[in-house]
This record gives C-alpha cells, structure tokens and sequence, in this order.
C-alpha cells in the first residue's frame, strides 16, 4: 500500500506556478461594471467605463502571455 502513495507524490524537485499578485482583474471589473452602468444612466459612463476595461484587458493579457512563456518546458 505504500508503494501506490509514493507513486502519486510529484517529483522532487517540480515546483508550482503562482501568478503574481496583480490590481488588475479588479481594474477590469470596475471598468467593466462601470460600463455597464452607463448602459441605463447614459453614454457618458459607457465610454469611461470602456476606457478604463480595454487597456487593462490588453495589459493583462500581455502579462499573462509574458508568464507563460517564461514557463519552463512541460508545463
């Protein structure tokens, strides 16, 4: 029986991958929850919640498409 539990333990050595702490999902759902507000109390809040939601989507892509390929092989 031990034998099955010592062959389901990652090897030594292996490490995880933690995304760094980042502002900017909460950006995002400000931007976007702004906009979204705008939608019934006029454009103006659409257009700044859109300001705010699409550069902080594309800088958040950037980042994550940077930590992936900083990544080492296999994972």
């Amino acid at each position: 029986m031990s034998d099955e539990a010592e062959t389901q333990v990652a090897p030594a050595g292996e490490q995880i991958h933690v995304a760094r702490p980042s502002l900017l999902p909460v950006l995002l759902a400000v931007g976007l929850t702004i906009a979204l507000l705008g939608v019934t109390l006029g454009i103006v809040l659409v257009v700044a919640g859109l300001v705010l939601a699409v550069p902080v989507l594309v800088l958040w892509i950037r980042g994550a498409r940077e930590e992936y390929s900083n990544l080492p092989p296999g994972h």
